[in-house]
Protein backbone atom coordinates (compact mmCIF):
# COMPACT_ATOMS: atom_id res chain seq x y z
CA UNK A 1 0.00 0.00 0.00
CA UNK A 2 1.64 3.00 -0.82
CA UNK A 3 2.02 6.64 1.49
CA UNK A 4 -1.52 7.91 -0.21
CA UNK A 5 -3.44 5.17 0.02
CA UNK A 6 -6.27 5.16 2.34
CA UNK A 7 -8.15 2.40 4.05
CA UNK A 8 -10.81 1.54 6.23
CA UNK A 9 -8.41 2.72 9.48
CA UNK A 10 -9.07 6.64 7.44
CA UNK A 11 -12.49 6.64 7.80
CA UNK A 12 -12.50 9.19 10.52
CA UNK A 13 -13.55 12.88 10.09
CA UNK A 14 -10.15 14.28 9.25
CA UNK A 15 -8.67 11.51 7.02
CA UNK A 16 -8.31 13.33 4.10
CA UNK A 17 -6.24 16.63 5.83
CA UNK A 18 -3.84 13.44 7.43
CA UNK A 19 -3.56 12.35 4.02
CA UNK A 20 -2.77 15.66 2.43
CA UNK A 21 -0.37 16.24 5.35
CA UNK A 22 1.36 13.18 4.81
CA UNK A 23 1.94 13.94 1.09
CA UNK A 24 2.70 17.40 1.22
CA UNK A 25 5.27 16.72 4.63
CA UNK A 26 7.47 13.64 2.81
CA UNK A 27 11.40 15.63 2.65
CA UNK A 28 11.34 15.18 -1.42
CA UNK A 29 7.52 16.03 -2.12
CA UNK A 30 7.80 18.78 0.65
CA UNK A 31 11.56 20.19 -1.73
CA UNK A 32 9.71 19.92 -4.86
CA UNK A 33 7.00 21.71 -4.24
CA UNK A 34 8.63 24.32 -2.44
CA UNK A 35 11.60 24.60 -5.65
CA UNK A 36 8.57 25.01 -8.25
CA UNK A 37 7.04 27.74 -5.99
CA UNK A 38 10.16 30.03 -6.00
CA UNK A 39 10.86 29.31 -9.75
CA UNK A 40 9.95 32.46 -12.08
CA UNK A 41 7.57 30.11 -14.13
CA UNK A 42 6.81 27.94 -11.83
CA UNK A 43 7.37 25.05 -14.45
CA UNK A 44 10.95 23.02 -13.98
CA UNK A 45 12.62 20.00 -15.67
CA UNK A 46 13.77 17.48 -14.03
CA UNK A 47 17.03 18.42 -14.49
CA UNK A 48 16.09 21.98 -12.78
CA UNK A 49 14.46 19.61 -10.15
CA UNK A 50 17.11 17.20 -9.18
CA UNK A 51 19.98 20.27 -9.22
CA UNK A 52 17.75 22.47 -6.77
CA UNK A 53 16.79 19.62 -4.15
CA UNK A 54 20.19 17.36 -3.85
CA UNK A 55 17.86 14.62 -4.71
CA UNK A 56 18.30 11.76 -7.01
CA UNK A 57 16.36 11.92 -10.36
CA UNK A 58 15.42 8.32 -9.84
CA UNK A 59 13.77 9.71 -6.18
CA UNK A 60 12.45 12.97 -7.86
CA UNK A 61 10.47 10.98 -10.46
CA UNK A 62 9.25 8.61 -8.02
CA UNK A 63 8.15 11.70 -5.98
CA UNK A 64 6.74 13.44 -9.03
CA UNK A 65 4.85 10.34 -10.37
CA UNK A 66 2.89 10.12 -6.54
CA UNK A 67 1.87 14.06 -6.54
CA UNK A 68 0.83 13.48 -10.45
CA UNK A 69 -1.03 10.68 -8.75
CA UNK A 70 -2.97 12.98 -6.01
CA UNK A 71 -3.78 15.48 -8.80
CA UNK A 72 -1.09 18.03 -7.59
CA UNK A 73 1.11 18.41 -10.47
CA UNK A 74 0.91 17.60 -14.08
CA UNK A 75 3.24 17.19 -16.33
CA UNK A 76 3.54 19.58 -18.83
CA UNK A 77 4.64 19.46 -22.70
CA UNK A 78 6.55 22.09 -25.04
CA UNK A 79 6.11 20.55 -27.87
CA UNK A 80 8.77 22.83 -30.09
CA UNK A 81 11.50 21.73 -28.09
CA UNK A 82 10.78 18.25 -28.64
CA UNK A 83 13.86 16.23 -29.69
CA UNK A 84 16.41 19.32 -29.39
CA UNK A 85 19.68 18.22 -27.36
CA UNK A 86 20.18 21.29 -25.29
CA UNK A 87 16.52 22.51 -24.53
CA UNK A 88 14.36 20.15 -21.56
CA UNK A 89 10.68 19.48 -23.57
CA UNK A 90 9.15 18.23 -20.23
CA UNK A 91 8.28 20.60 -17.18
CA UNK A 92 6.31 19.65 -13.78
CA UNK A 93 4.19 22.07 -12.31
CA UNK A 94 1.13 22.71 -10.38
CA UNK A 95 -2.57 22.02 -10.97
CA UNK A 96 -5.44 23.83 -10.14
CA UNK A 97 -6.34 21.12 -7.26
CA UNK A 98 -2.26 21.72 -6.07
CA UNK A 99 -3.05 25.50 -5.78
CA UNK A 100 -5.94 25.05 -4.13
CA UNK A 101 -4.28 22.79 -1.66
CA UNK A 102 -1.23 24.88 -1.34
CA UNK A 103 -4.09 27.79 -0.54
CA UNK A 104 -5.50 25.84 2.04
CA UNK A 105 -2.30 24.42 3.85
CA UNK A 106 -0.76 28.23 3.37
CA UNK A 107 1.94 26.95 1.49
CA UNK A 108 0.63 30.44 -1.31
CA UNK A 109 2.07 32.82 1.90
CA UNK A 110 5.25 31.62 1.23
CA UNK A 111 6.19 32.63 -2.43
CA UNK A 112 8.24 35.67 -2.15
CA UNK A 113 10.23 33.81 0.46
CA UNK A 114 10.67 31.07 -1.77
CA UNK A 115 11.37 33.28 -4.87
CA UNK A 116 14.28 35.22 -3.42
CA UNK A 117 15.83 31.56 -2.28
CA UNK A 118 14.91 30.31 -5.65
CA UNK A 119 16.65 33.57 -7.43
CA UNK A 120 20.13 33.19 -5.07
CA UNK A 121 20.94 29.76 -5.25
CA UNK A 122 24.39 30.10 -7.19
CA UNK A 123 23.15 27.81 -10.91
CA UNK A 124 25.81 25.71 -13.07
CA UNK A 125 25.60 26.92 -16.63
CA UNK A 126 23.25 23.84 -17.99
CA UNK A 127 20.72 24.70 -14.72
CA UNK A 128 20.60 28.56 -16.35
CA UNK A 129 20.17 26.90 -19.68
CA UNK A 130 17.26 25.12 -18.46
CA UNK A 131 15.75 27.67 -16.53
CA UNK A 132 15.49 30.25 -19.59
CA UNK A 133 14.21 27.72 -21.64
CA UNK A 134 10.86 28.16 -23.19
CA UNK A 135 7.98 26.53 -21.68
CA UNK A 136 4.34 25.98 -21.82
CA UNK A 137 1.45 27.71 -20.02
CA UNK A 138 0.15 26.84 -17.40
CA UNK A 139 -3.50 26.94 -16.92
CA UNK A 140 -4.94 30.84 -16.39
CA UNK A 141 -6.25 29.34 -12.67
CA UNK A 142 -2.89 28.37 -11.64
CA UNK A 143 -0.61 31.44 -12.95
CA UNK A 144 -3.18 33.43 -11.51
CA UNK A 145 -3.25 31.97 -8.27
CA UNK A 146 1.02 31.92 -7.72
CA UNK A 147 1.19 35.68 -8.69
CA UNK A 148 2.22 38.04 -6.41
CA UNK A 149 3.57 41.58 -6.45
CA UNK A 150 7.31 41.62 -6.56
CA UNK A 151 9.12 43.70 -4.25
CA UNK A 152 11.00 46.71 -5.78
CA UNK A 153 14.62 45.55 -4.77
CA UNK A 154 15.91 49.10 -5.50
CA UNK A 155 13.87 50.93 -3.72
CA UNK A 156 14.80 48.50 -0.65
CA UNK A 157 18.52 48.44 -1.31
CA UNK A 158 18.74 51.93 -1.30
CA UNK A 159 17.18 52.38 2.39
CA UNK A 160 14.90 55.77 3.16
CA UNK A 161 14.95 58.82 1.60
CA UNK A 162 17.54 61.93 3.43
Amino acid sequence: MSETDTGAADAGPFAEQQRLFKLLSQDTRHLIIQELLGHRAHLMSLAELEYMTGKSQAAIKDQLETLIDAGLLARYTYDPSEGKRDLPSQFYGFTERGVEVLHDYKYLRGLPVARALYENTRKTEKIERHESAPRPELPDAVAEALEFDEPDLDAVDSGPPR
